[in-house]
């Protein structure tokens, strides 16, 4: 372990020296002061060489410009080198200086003349202190790490759990979690909640007619073109299940609503994705159906996915590739419901 000795007395600090290598402590360095040692700890940031990890610091009370007691509340306040305990040497008349040293962190002393033993006895208790401590600092730092470590990979875990292991999209269970926060919010504020209910036309003709593995590409390509078409990071593109998909949009009145859904329309479209067996379109078309409300607390999330699946089915009875909707109230609960 590494020791500075601060000291303006030459003849002082190479007696100091001689007496801690001389009992087997081989990294000792020496400040002739104060301004020296803050510069070999680092504290002025300056891109100046750095000496190394210092475990130790032997410093003389009585220095000049900068005398002991300021340059140990100065090292004991800093960032760098708060952590080094300090040890004051002092003549046997300053029992008042070293009173004010333990004021501003010094940790201990030792007085002149120097014994050996005593030196050497305060000194290995401090450096054994000072292992310890670092060994604790770094399995708490360690621990620490882990913890992070551990909380990242819960918070993967719990996105991976809300997320659609194909298309990479929200699942069902982050719709129903999301919708009922947002129902939540859209009470508190009086504001209107809609939702999109998407089907892709035909789709079995196409898992019949090109694979289960074109499929699942154009499912991907789907859910991406749907993600792609919205503006807000507060919408939210859910594979419903199958090929169905849903679209959450808190705060979007039913005008704005039914404008998304024929933007994501036109946007599956565009992808012109091979379709030959669709009565519909030579490419993949989806329909859609658009329900909006303001939520009040004898209504019913689920009353609202319902209203959108039956805008879809209108859209898929009316020949597909298009989007129905409506605006209303979302019929009350249950009662069963109203009472939980």
């Amino acid at each position: 372990m590494t020791i500075l000795v601060v000291d303006d007395s030459s003849v002082h600090r190479t007696m100091l020296a001689a007496m801690l290598r001389g009992a087997g402590h081989q990294q000792v360095l020496l400040a002739e002061s104060a301004e020296d040692a803050f510069r070999q700890l680092g504290m002025y940031g300056s891109g100046e060489a750095v000496s190394p990890e210092v475990d130790l610091i032997m410093m003389d009370i009585l220095m000049s410009p900068i005398d002991g007691i300021e340059a140990c509340g100065r090292i004991t306040s800093s960032e760098r080198a708060r952590h080094i305990p300090v040890v004051m040497v002092s003549a046997l008349d300053n029992e008042a200086k070293l009173s004010l040293a333990f004021s501003v962190g010094a940790v201990d002393y030792v007085t002149k003349p120097i014994r050996q033993f005593e030196l050497l006895a305060r000194v290995g208790h401090l450096l054994r202190l000072k292992r310890e401590t670092d060994c604790r600092s770094a399995r708490e730092h360690e621990l620490v790490e882990k913890s992070r470590e551990l909380n990242a990979a819960n918070l993967a875990l719990q996105h991976l759990s809300m997320q659609d292991g194909l298309t990479g999209v929200a699942n069902r269970r982050r719709l129903d979690e999301y919708l009922e926060l947002e129902w939540r919010r859209a009470i508190r504020n009086r504001s209107t909640l809609s939702v999109i209910m998407i089907d892709i036309d035909h789709f079995k003709n196409y898992n019949d007619s090109y694979g289960h593995g074109a499929g699942d590409e154009a499912l991907s390509r789907v859910a991406a073109s749907l993600t792609g078409s919205l503006r807000r990071a507060a919408d939210l593109v859910v594979r419903f299940g199958g090929e169905e998909f849903a679209i959450v949009l808190p705060e979007t009145s039913f005008e704005h609503a039914m404008v998304v859904a024929e933007t994501v329309r036109r946007g599956v479209e565009r992808l012109a994705i091979e379709h030959g067996q669709s009565p519909v379109s030579g490419v993949v078309t989806i329909s859609a159906g658009v329900a909006s409300t303001v939520p009040d607390r004898h209504s019913s999330v689920a009353n609202l996915l319902r209203h959108a699946d039956q805008e879809l089915y209108e859209s898929k009875g009316a020949g597909r590739n298009r989007v129905s909707g409506s605006q209303h109230a979302v019929s009350p609960a249950p009662e069963a419901d109203r009472a939980s």
